[in-house]
């Protein structure tokens, strides 16, 4: 009885369902013998082809609209990337018309550390062929004579070295064509000579090395805006970055002032750099090419730049530099850092807006948490804004991270909630509304900039120096003025303004020197050990000060206090100089003091 309940209950048990598998196979076996008859029939290719054409056409109507706003997308990238360079050439040459300039006067546009790194490539484009300039700047004794330095290892000279090849492979092509590249004019000027020619075009080196740099960075703002398009996934967030970029131009980037710098070059592969980052973060099916595109990223955005190391890794070698900051420490490397005013504090009023800017809702947070891409640039913007509150220059990273993070106001993931209630398009049209009234107003302060370069002091200095000195006489004086020596005159410096190096921040302690309380004699010792020949006194250092505690004598006295009673010693060389300088030029701003040895002192009295 047992058994036969049993037996019955099961055979009472429905049969499952087949699953689809089961019902294909199924399927199958009932149809196989007419699918196969029919298989190679013109019947049924007939019933198979109106399928096979409505999958390709869904295929290609998709490929169809991706190539359509992928084409969209690069246009207007395109756009903006052309707009920037317009607008980086129009506000260079607003500023100090450089269309109008000498030869001369254009190197002595590029002050401090720009003219020492516009000098080598100026080595590279004059030396009788690429290799040979190529060996002449690695193998250098001008820089910190009598040491013979690699430049290109020592001061990041890659930028130059690229676009001094390209210079010579653009001149010999258009030579080889009889293309002219380059038009030459005499203009009329103050000061002797009267007349100096003037040549525009990219035959033109100057021109050529500025032109290079702000291409690429006009392409950077149109890479700015796919990077923000993708994190946004829409263009109108791509647009809403670029828009917040040129409204805040000023405090975005410095290269339309200062080209040559070393994050000119460096920057537009950080913005790479963040861009690939986030796709990665972003997809989870990486491929090799995405890490391998990472790779070169960081190492094209490491090559020019000394400090790019601390960005990536978002860590502070300007650590004594932070600790003057924190903890009031200070010294003499410190304060020539700190007393500049790019290292000032960023004002209140900014640091204001920077945290305004970091505040976010319960439910943006909540959104973060579940996008690593989203996390990233979050914690990348509070390591951008702690070092901009720390060092006013680094500013320059914070506010085009910020522009980019204001694309994320089109991101329907984060603000849905948002357009649920209002109106995508008013939100938008208002954001842009308010953005442009204060936006335009910058520019405009921008474009009225209008300036012209002159200065005809330190022209004076050079072609006295050209002129009146041996190739091989050796020269110190404050930094900024070494580049231009070293640059227009050729002529073997002993210090220059890439102050990094320990060494060389030694030796410029000593030059510097000139301006303490410390006795001319032991000053003339000291820079007769370095085989200084002539010295370049600026009056203006002795006395001036950009704030207080920040004077030369004010440095001095404290990393000096054993002579704090004693004179200036600037202002006794101003006075008499003998018997152990010899004033041999001097203009309104300049004082070339020859650094006389025993004998010729001995020789004077």
């Amino acid at each position: 009885m047992v058994r036969g309940r049993r037996k019955k209950r099961a055979e009472a048990r429905p049969e499952p369902p087949p699953g689809p598998r089961a019902r294909a196979r199924k399927h199958e076996r009932e149809d196989e013998p007419s699918v196969d008859k029919a298989r190679g029939s013109p019947a049924g290719l007939a019933r198979l082809l109106p399928g096979v054409l409505e999958r390709l056409g869904r295929k290609a109507r998709v490929l169809l609209q991706l190539g359509i706003r992928c084409g969209a997308a690069l246009g207007l990238a395109a756009f903006v990337g052309i707009l920037h360079w317009i607008h980086l050439t129009t506000l260079f040459e607003n500023d100090r018309r450089f269309s109008h300039l000498s030869t001369l006067e254009r190197e002595m546009s590029f002050r401090n550390e720009m003219g020492l790194y516009y000098s080598y490539f100026k080595t590279i484009v004059e030396a009788p062929s690429f290799l040979e300039g190529l060996w002449m700047i690695m193998n250098d004794r001008l820089t910190e004579y009598p040491l013979v330095i690699n430049t290109v290892k020592r001061f990041h000279l890659y930028p130059e070295v690229v676009l001094a090849y390209w210079y010579r492979a653009f001149i010999g092509i258009m030579n080889l064509f009889g293309i002219q590249t380059k038009a030459c004019w005499n203009v009329t000027r103050e000061g002797f000579p009267r007349e100096v020619e003037s040549c525009e075009g990219l035959g033109d080196p100057a021109y050529f090395y500025v032109d290079v740099i702000f291409i690429l960075n006009g392409l950077m703002v149109g890479l700015l805006f796919i990077y923000a398009a993708y994190l946004s996934e829409t263009q109108v967030g791509g647009l809403i970055t670029v828009l917040c970029y040129f409204f805040n131009h000023g405090e975005a980037t410095r290269v339309m002032w200062t080209p040559p710098l070393r994050e000119s070059f460096a920057y537009p592969f950080l913005v790479l750099q963040m861009y690939i980052l986030t796709m990665i973060l972003r997809t989870s099916n990486n491929f090799r090419k995405h890490y391998i595109a990472l790779c070169l990223a960081n190492v094209a955005f490491m090559l020019p730049w000394q400090f790019a190391q601390f960005i990536l890794f978002t860590q502070i070698r300007l650590s004594d530099i932070i600790a003057a900051r924190i903890l009031r420490y200070a010294d003499f490397d410190t304060l020539m850092y700190t007393c500049a005013p790019e290292s000032y504090f960023m004002e209140q009023v900014a640091i204001r807006d920077v945290f305004g800017a970091l505040t976010t809702n319960t439910y943006l947070r909540k959104q973060l948490l579940e996008h690593g891409e989203l996390v990233f640039h979050t914690l990348q913007l509070l390591a951008f804004a702690a070092l901009a509150i720390l060092i006013l220059r680094l500013k320059l990273f914070l506010t085009p991270h910020m522009c980019v993070m204001a694309s994320l106001i089109c991101s329907r993931q984060l603000f849905g909630w948002l357009f649920y209630k209002v109106r995508f398009e008013n939100v938008i049209f208002g954001i842009l509304t308010v953005m442009s009234v204060q936006g335009c107003i910058n520019l405009q302060n921008q474009w009225k900039i209008k300036g012209e370069f002159i200065n005809l002091p330190q022209e004076e200095l050079l072609q006295w120096i050209k002129h009146n000195t041996r190739p091989d006489a050796v020269f110190a004086g404050a930094m900024p003025i070494m580049a231009s020596v070293k640059l227009s005159t050729l002529r073997p410096i002993v210090n220059h303004p890439h102050y990094e190096d320990a060494d060389l921040r030694a030796r410029t302690k000593i030059v510097y020197s000139v301006y303490s309380r410390k006795s001319a004699k032991e000053v003339r010792d000291k820079l007769l050990e370095l085989h200084v020949n002539y010295y370049i006194l600026e009056e203006a250092w002795c006395f001036v000060k950009t704030k207080p505690g920040c004077s030369m004598l004010e440095i001095w006295d404290l990393e000096d206090p054993s002579n704090a009673a004693s004179p200036s010693l600037c202002s006794s060389l101003l006075q008499d100089e003998r018997p152990y300088f010899t004033t041999m030029f001097y203009n309104a701003m300049y004082r070339v003091l020859k650094v006389n040895r025993e004998v010729d002192y001995i020789k004077v009295l």
